[in-house]
């Protein structure tokens, strides 16, 4: 499609563009790329100062910026349509809707899905090849459930909900409307309970329940543990990425981003918009406030209040943490200044 029809189904994040002072720049758009990867008709985005070379550069027919006049002015120099807007990455990622819809097969149920008599199926649905689902589970509208998918007994899905081939949804879980669940991730698996006996061990049978709110989002090889008493939940519209676990008991509240292999240990309180970045471990029945931000391999032994950035294992503040940073990188010269210094005051 021309440039002039993606801003104007985008209209509602578009500041300006170089069609306002130039309606003759209007290029036709056949796909997105990254930046430095963009060919002559692809559409691209810059957002901040790490990339703002590569308008000199790229290939890109038009490019979504900042609201910087600086690099509006470069553009339009090199010839690109440009649109401005104050969320670069958010138009980029709406223009991509334009131009690809993942795949969503038609409603149906294949020939090979094992469905129990005593199961509820909502309309319009897809029941993918070889899927199992178990007694008492209730299936909301428009679900989508792929290959290979296995759903324990007593189990309920929302509407619009994606569950992907090959994972699995054990017993006494309920997941809310427009999920998704990647593949490979279990889902109301059971809880670490082992109790310490002189013979070993006694298993704690792991009897309660998981609660995905709407919107949650599960990621590939993901594991959401089912406690032995009460529930573990996570609000509405968090993500966790790729091969994430949550222990029995977690709270996780809403609009969370939990990045690839976060693992949170039993009875751990998450707050809101609270960001884990990859590697980030939390400890048994740590509490973590609102807005927190720990960053990559972040260990958080403690609580931690609201609005807070950690770093490093045990957390400390982010500022304090990238100060001592900075020194670490000093410490053999410190070492040899503090050898010369020991030296000259035992020769005195």
């Amino acid at each position: 499609m021309k440039i002039s029809e993606i801003i104007e189904k985008l209209r509602s994040l578009v500041a300006d563009s170089s069609l306002t002072n130039s309606p003759d720049n209007n290029p036709p758009i056949t796909g997105l790329a990254p930046v430095d990867e963009a060919v002559t008709g692809q559409l691209s985005y810059i957002e901040g100062d790490k990339f703002a070379a590569m308008v000199h550069k790229t290939a890109a027919s038009a490019l979504i910026l900042p609201l910087d006049e600086v690099l509006q002015r470069q553009a339009a120099e090199k010839g690109i349509a440009w649109i401005a807007t104050p969320q670069p990455r958010l138009m980029f990622a709406q223009a991509i809707n334009l131009f690809y819809q993942p795949f969503h097969p038609a409603p149906g149920i294949h020939a090979t899905a094992v469905i129990d008599s005593d199961v509820e199926l909502g309309k319009d649905i897809y029941v993918g090849p070889h899927v199992v689902i178990e007694k008492g589970v209730t299936v909301g509208d428009n679900a989508c459930i792929h290959a290979n998918v296995v759903i324990y007994p007593g189990v309920s899905i929302g509407d619009r909900t994606i569950l992907h081939a090959n994972c699995t949804i054990h017993e006494r879980t309920k997941i809310g409307s427009d999920c998704v669940i990647h593949s490979g991730a279990a889902i109301g698996s059971e809880g670490f309970g082992f109790v310490p006996i002189p013979e070993g061990w006694f298993k704690m049978e792991q009897s309660g329940y998981v609660v995905l709110d709407d919107g949650v989002e599960i990621g590939c090889n993901s594991a959401v543990d089912r406690p032995a008493v009460g529930t573990t939940r996570i609000g509405r519209n968090t993500k966790l990425d790729n091969l994430v676990h949550v222990a029995h008991s977690c709270q996780i509240g809403e609009n969370c981003a939990l990045a690839g292999q976060v693992g949170l240990a039993g009875g751990v309180k998450v707050g809101n918009r609270v960001i884990l970045a990859g590697q980030v471990g939390v400890a048994n029945q740590a509490n973590i406030g609102d807005g927190v931000i720990a960053t990559a391999q972040t260990g958080i032994p403690n609580d931690i209040a609201s609005g807070e950035i950690v770093s490093s294992s045990p957390a400390v503040p982010n500022k304090l943490y990238l100060k001592v940073s900075a020194i670490y990188k000093r410490l053999p010269e410190m070492y040899q200044t503090l050898k010369r210094l020991q030296k000259k005051i035992e020769g005195n």
